[in-house]
C-alpha cells in the first residue's frame, strides 16, 4: 500500500487465485503508478489457507465471495489516507470477474476498471458495470480473447478490448 502526497486516484490490484500482492510484476506496476502520483493498494482476495492450503478450489471461483471482499475493502479505504480519491480497479484471474461484479455494485465509487483476462465469470453483472472498462488479454490467448469478446458484448459501459 503506497499513498503518494496529493494523490488524485487509487488503483486497486485485486487478486483471486493466481497472483498475489507479493508479485514482482504487480509491485513494479504499482511503483510506476506511485511515481506518477497515483496511490496503489494491492489486495489478495483469498486468505492464505483458502489459496494454498485448500484442495477445494471452490474459494478461488466463488466470485460473489471475492466481490464482497473487494466491496469491504472499499468501505475501509473510504476512511483511509486517500478518502476522496477516485478508485480504479486493476486485476487478473478470478479477481477480474470479482472486480467487475464489485464495479457493478458500486457504480458511484469505481470510476474505471482494467480487467486482465477471465471476465466471463462476472456473468449477469456485466450489464450493470458503469465504469469505463479496458479488457486486457494476450494477443495469442485465443480462448481468453473469445471469452472477453463475449463479455465485452454484454458491457453497456464504454469499453475496449
Amino acid at each position: 500500500m503506497e499513498f503518494p502526497p496529493a494523490s488524485r486516484a487509487t488503483v486497486w490490484f485485486a487478486h483471486g487465485s493466481g497472483s498475489s500482492r507479493h508479485s514482482p510484476r504487480n509491485k513494479y506496476v504499482a511503483r510506476i503508478l506511485n511515481a506518477s502520483g497515483i496511490s496503489t493498494l494491492l489486495l489478495d482476495l483469498l486468505t492464505p489457507g483458502e489459496k494454498l492450503g485448500s484442495t477445494d478450489r471452490a474459494f478461488a471461483i466463488d466470485i460473489d465471495l471475492l466481490a464482497e471482499r473487494l466491496e469491504n475493502a472499499t468501505g475501509w479505504s473510504a476512511h483511509g489516507p486517500v478518502p476522496n480519491a477516485a478508485y480504479r480497479l486493476f486485476w487478473g484471474s478470478t479477481g477480474a470477474a470479482a472486480a467487475l461484479v464489485a464495479a457493478a455494485r458500486l457504480p458511484k465509487i469505481v470510476e474505471a476498471s482494467f480487467p486482465v483476462v477471465t471476465t466471463d465469470l462476472a456473468g449477469p453483472s456485466l450489464e450493470f458495470v458503469t465504469a469505463p472498462t479496458l479488457l486486457i488479454v494476450g494477443e495469442y490467448d485465443v480462448t481468453v480473447i473469445e471469452l472477453n469478446q463475449q463479455a465485452a458484448a454484454k458491457l453497456r459501459a464504454p469499453h475496449e478490448l
